[in-house]
């Protein structure tokens, strides 16, 4: 049966414009972007079939072209669409922190900063920075590897945060395993750079580790 034969409050589409995309199932979810399914196959069905292939939702929308595009209903045209609804969402967080201090948006910049991070397949150090009212000046990934001050430069953070002019700037970084224990090199270089930065008046606000479910703050937990 095709799901234009399905009674209204059942269709993908109608139920999101009814009651909201957050009323949607993952597999609903998908199927509105797939748009069509495949012979023998309703676009719902297919979604929960590519759910299953990939093992849910985040693997899918993190998969690397050549893995997406072995996959039936999927292809290079769908993978573009892809990409450019996940960009979408990234600068629309972003909009959304330049507009209000980070101090009140906790929840959209953890979601901003996994939204960077998380799919990344390798540790990623990165740093908000921010002006004296604690608005996003910019973000930039500052070097990639394990977390280690042989790789973070603390004096590259510092003439990073210069360059922006920021007064404070919160330092983050991916575990790709999913933890999110901070691990004593974490602890480390977190004290190394507010020291770094405390020389040029710079004040580190927080550290936020990404991996798995939310984001963790080194700073609620006491860490620095």
């Amino acid at each position: 049966m095709s799901i234009r034969d399905w009674p209204a409050a059942e269709r993908p589409r109608e139920k999101l414009l009814e009651w909201g995309a957050a009323s949607l199932s993952d597999a609903e979810l998908l199927a509105i972007f797939l748009r069509t399914g495949v012979a023998g196959r309703s676009a719902v069905d297919l979604a929960r079939h590519l759910l299953t292939q990939f093992g849910g939702l985040r693997p899918l929308l993190e998969a690397s072209q050549t893995l997406f595009n072995q996959q039936l209903g999927l292809g290079p045209a769908k993978f573009a669409q892809l990409q450019a609804v996940l960009e979408m969402s990234r600068r629309h967080m972003a909009e959304r922190l330049r507009k209000d201090s980070v101090l009140d948006s906790p929840v959209v910049v953890r979601d901003y900063l996994k939204a960077m991070l998380r799919h990344e397949p390798h540790e990623i150090f990165g740093c908000l920075f921010l002006d004296s009212r604690h608005r996003v000046l910019g973000f930039e990934a500052l070097s990639q590897g394990t977390i280690d001050a042989a790789i973070v430069y603390p004096r590259q953070v510092v003439k990073r945060a210069l360059a922006y002019n920021a007064a404070a700037l919160i330092l983050c970084h991916n575990h790709p395993s999913g933890s999110l224990e901070p691990s004593a090199a974490d602890r480390k270089l977190t004290k190394l750079l507010q020291k770094a930065l405390e020389v040029v008046d710079v004040r580190v606000l927080d550290h936020i580790i990404v991996g798995d479910g939310d984001p963790l703050s080194m700073a609620e937990h006491g860490w620095m």
